[in-house]
């Protein structure tokens, strides 16, 4: 026992201290953390040291609430980065991504499953509302810089992917009820009852986390330039921010996702109006390393330091968290039984990526201000990860498992694939548009 404990000790401080110092060399490289962190994870399986044996039937509560976590501090972090008046019309883009092209994405990954996979129509929506979200985050190529970032490509999939993880959650819950009690017809379950919560799902979600934020910033930087109270700390505003924008809306029924991408966005609102155009680090300019506290309470300063800190905080989490999904992402496959890619998985995955998301991103970007160059990277970006395996697991958790343990082989395949073929196909993609942008120019 002891000598297993020691053994994990080496493999998790060798595989953080690694990623440290490669973390520059992968961004130039055709592959992702996320494909490494997915091998490390396969490794402690059967296959390699034999140390991990995580099963996704058996410990689908455990995997749902570690990867919930994950999705949160993500979503939040996404929002953050979002340095966007909420009335610009490039917040155009994201919501039709999110929205219109996810409940198309949704419609025909549900048909090709009941007409191509012969899937039930409970388990045929269920498989296409786990498949539905993006998941930006597992390609850091592809989702916007710093704040400020403007870029129609970037900030387009990043706002995505803040999106539709929240969005997707009614369908999955519908796909659930249809699972346990199969019904005559598709739109059988489609009731009004339905749309009316989903819609305040959405609105109240929005509502909850825009207030959040926007509330416990003021207050904060108001304690902050006022009274020189409430400095420091940042990591823990940051996590109490998340926990109580997703714990109200969980209490108002409404999707706790968007609550948390709400409030990061929220957050940098009230910096983005504090500080005017000019970028949060040109604010804050130098600060005085013997008296932090007095860059924190500056009154043309605190909005600034304050949420570049809590970004940078969040950042990191995200990156840990990145680590841990994926790794258990790996394991999972490592101890999966029966084979992962087949003719299903296989048809499944050329259908989502060469046809469904194309489909979905063009028809919901009609007369939009994306180029061609920008639709298309659109189109191959659709990117399943982490959300993808939220959901998976919240199905496992709450659904029954003799229809739903079938669709675990064809989930899983997506989202390897999606790992390695956008992983790999992220950093030259991006540099060839960052060249066509810069020969325009």
């Amino acid at each position: 026992m002891h000598d297993t404990e020691t053994l994990w000790f080496l493999i998790v401080g060798s595989v953080l201290v690694f990623m440290g110092i490669a973390a520059t060399t992968f961004r130039r490289l055709p592959v992702s953390a996320a494909m490494f962190y997915l091998a490390i994870g396969y490794g402690l399986g059967p296959a390699g040291v034999n140390l991990l044996h995580l099963d996704l039937a058996a410990d689908a509560h455990l995997l749902r609430i570690v990867t919930e976590i994950a999705l949160l501090v993500s979503l939040f972090a996404i929002g953050l980065r979002l340095r966007v008046p909420v009335f610009d019309a490039l917040w155009w883009l994201p919501l039709r991504l999110g929205v219109p092209a996810m409940l198309l994405t949704i419609a025909l990954l549900t048909l090709f499953g009941v007409y191509g996979l012969r899937l039930g129509w409970g388990p045929a929506l269920l498989l296409a509302a786990i498949l539905a979200p993006t998941d930006p985050v597992l390609a850091h190529d592809v989702q916007v810089h710093d704040p400020g970032d403007r870029d129609v490509l970037r900030f387009a999939l990043s706002g995505e992917g803040g999106l539709n993880d929240g969005i997707a959650l009614p369908f999955a819950v519908l796909g659930l009820a249809l699972c346990a009690v199969p019904l005559a017809s598709p739109a059988a379950g489609l009731t009004w009852r339905f749309a009316g919560g989903a819609l305040w799902g959405i609105a109240g979600a929005v509502a909850i986390g825009a207030l959040l934020g926007w509330a416990t910033t003021h207050a904060v930087t108001w304690l902050r330039t006022h009274h020189a109270q409430a400095l420091g700390l940042e990591g823990f505003f940051a996590l109490g921010l998340i926990v109580l924008s997703f714990g109200c809306a969980q209490l108002a029924h409404t999707y706790g996702f968007l609550a948390v991408f709400a409030a990061g966005v929220a957050m940098r609102r009230v910096e983005h109006q504090a500080s005017g155009e000019r970028s949060p680090r040109s604010t804050i300019g130098s600060v005085d390393s013997e008296d932090v506290s007095a860059t924190a309470a500056d009154p043309d300063k605190a909005h600034a330091y304050m949420t570049e800190s809590v970004l940078g905080f969040t950042i990191e989490l995200e990156r840990i968290a990145e680590v841990a999904i994926m790794a258990m992402i790996g394991n999972v496959l490592a101890n999966l039984r029966g084979p992962l890619f087949t003719w299903s998985s296989a048809a499944l995955i050329v259908v989502l990526f060469l046809l469904i998301r194309p489909a979905a991103v063009e028809l919901s970007l009609l007369g939009s201000q994306a180029s061609n160059a920008q639709r298309r990277l659109m189109s191959w970006f659709g990117i399943r990860g982490i959300g993808s395996f939220y959901y998976l697991a919240y199905a496992l958790e709450h659904g029954p498992a003799t229809t739903i343990l079938p669709l675990l082989p064809l989930a899983l395949a997506v989202v390897t694939a999606s790992v390695v073929v956008h992983g790999v196909s992220a950093t030259p993609l991006m540099n060839w548009y960052h060249r066509g942008r810069h020969r325009r120019r």
